[in-house]
């Protein structure tokens, strides 16, 4: 870990609390009327940071929580509390990690580096995937272009404003909720969302 990432660890409870109060980077968009997706998720495809492609399908049955993550960011904390409400969902939800460089030079490590430092500094043991793009453009990754598309979704055009920008899918594929990263994963607004969508 970095004295930058150290910092910012130890910075990220008063940082997170700054941005809960200004409401900045504090939307929460739903999916009233669980709308159907246009093109199904479980069709879609994702590689790990190993290398391994895998099929979204063998998600089927849990809920899924999709963030975009970066190693060297103010919200780059929120990994502790990603492993936690892993650990403590697991039975019902998988969080599905993707590294990406697309916010200020934030993820520069290769997918090796990137599952070293999570693992050693977050105990991280959610499935991570190989870095890339997560916003609108020719490189964007199949899973961010179906979460921030509607005619693929049903309903959300929303891409990632940061990173820890996060996405909940219901047990059908269902995109119900869109978090922006100062929406922390420890609080209520998530672990409801989980409980109930």
């Amino acid at each position: 870990m970095t004295l930058r990432q150290r910092i910012l660890k130890i910075f990220y409870p008063l940082t997170a609390a700054v941005r809960g109060i200004s409401k900045k980077n504090n939307q929460i968009k739903m999916n009233p009327s669980l709308t159907d997706p246009e093109v199904s998720f479980y069709d879609l495809h994702a590689t790990s940071n190993n290398g391994q492609k895998i099929s979204m399908s063998q998600f089927k049955g849990k809920k899924l929580l999709v963030v975009n993550t970066a190693s060297d960011c103010g919200f780059t904390p929120q990994y502790e509390d990603l492993q936690k409400l892993y650990d403590d969902h697991k039975d019902k939800l998988t969080i599905l990690g993707f590294p990406a460089n697309d916010f200020g030079e934030q993820e520069k490590g290769d997918d090796q580096e990137i599952a070293n430092f999570c693992k050693i500094n977050y105990g991280v043991n959610f499935p991570l995937m190989s870095k890339s793009h997560v916003i609108k453009g020719a490189d964007q990754n199949e899973i961010f272009e179906w979460l921030s598309n509607k005619n693929k979704n049903g309903w959300n055009d929303q891409q990632p404003t940061w990173n820890f920008t996060k996405y909940l899918l219901d047990e059908n594929g269902r995109l119900t909720h869109y978090f922006d990263p100062s929406v922390s994963p420890s609080g209520e607004e998530i672990q409801a969302a989980i409980q109930h969508a």
